[in-house]
């Protein structure tokens, strides 16, 4: 299709030069044949056409190796299992989430993320044989009864995420995701059967793809750091108040000493009061002693 639109272009484009230069001049039938092989060879047009041939071919072949891997469903699980880990190395940091890890009860879920609300347990094995079947019958009653196979496939499914990966009480979250590894599937889900994304939503198992997944593990994160920010704050406030009582205790110590002070001030005050009155009654002692003295000698 591409190679198709590609020759398209450049046809037209080669059919407007021919005709800007017909008008200016009379071109015959070998001279426009010389002017588009020139054109042609000139530009490497040919030579692009068949790098983007080879590339289309390489396309198709990883299509159809694609197409015949997601056929099995081990190869299909592990194509599930290695998109959603790339995902998870993507958006969250290696401590905050494992892979095909015990969490309870010796349940291994294709991944687990650690939350503020729990565990949140990750399954990517989606049932998908009768959804491929239902795409590629074009008998409507085969269709209708495929579909109808599949919607069964996806409850049974989901019923057994919620039973084995829901367990408040044993440090689960509330919910827990199955993913789908293709935005296609999911989208056919949202559109054609609403009713059972809603329906398990409300037990807690949300279906995602990898958009949806990778917008509800950014909330999460930011869930997490939001909580490590509050948890940092009220540290500082404890901090601060142990700090708060730090301070009362050494105010309150130093308003002790400084009253000793005052009191030692007081009394060094009232001791050199006295010292001067002894002083004072020292010397007229000795004033009057010598007086006597002068008397005894004349």
């Amino acid at each position: 299709m591409v190679i198709e639109i590609f020759l398209g272009i450049i046809t037209v484009l080669l059919l407007i030069l021919l005709f800007l230069n017909l008008k200016k001049e009379n071109f015959k039938q070998n001279d426009i044949e010389l002017a588009v092989s020139n054109a042609w060879n000139k530009t490497g047009l040919q030579r692009s056409v068949g790098e983007l041939g080879i590339i289309a071919q390489d396309i198709r072949k990883d299509y159809r190796s694609l197409d015949q891997m997601l056929r099995k469903p081990s190869e299909r699980g592990s194509f599930g299992e290695f998109s959603l880990e790339s995902i998870l190395e993507d958006q969250l940091p290696q401590e905050m989430f494992k892979i095909r890890q015990q969490v309870f009860d010796n349940k291994t879920p294709d991944a687990s993320i650690r939350s503020i609300s729990g565990t949140i347990c990750i399954d990517s094995k989606f049932p998908l044989d009768n959804y491929r079947k239902m795409i590629e019958t074009s008998d409507p009653n085969e269709k209708e009864n495929f579909q109808k196979q599949f919607k069964r496939d996806i409850q049974s499914h989901l019923n057994k995420i919620a039973d084995d990966y829901i367990h408040p009480d044993k440090g689960s979250a509330e919910f827990a995701f199955a993913y789908i590894p293709s935005e296609s599937i999911y989208y056919y889900l949202v559109t054609e059967l609403p009713d059972v994304l809603i329906d398990y939503t409300k037990k807690g198992v949300q279906v995602t793809s990898p958009i949806t997944l990778a917008h509800k593990i950014a909330l999460i994160k930011a869930g997490v750091h939001a909580k490590k920010l509050s948890e940092e704050a009220e540290q500082l406030k404890k901090d601060l108040e142990n700090l708060g009582t730090l301070f009362c205790l050494v105010d309150s110590r130093w308003q002790l000493v400084k009253k000793h002070f005052n009191n030692a001030d007081k009394a060094s005050a009232n001791l050199d009061k006295t010292f001067e009155k002894l002083k004072t009654e020292f010397e007229k002692i000795t004033s009057c002693t010598l007086n006597l003295e002068e008397s005894y000698e004349e």
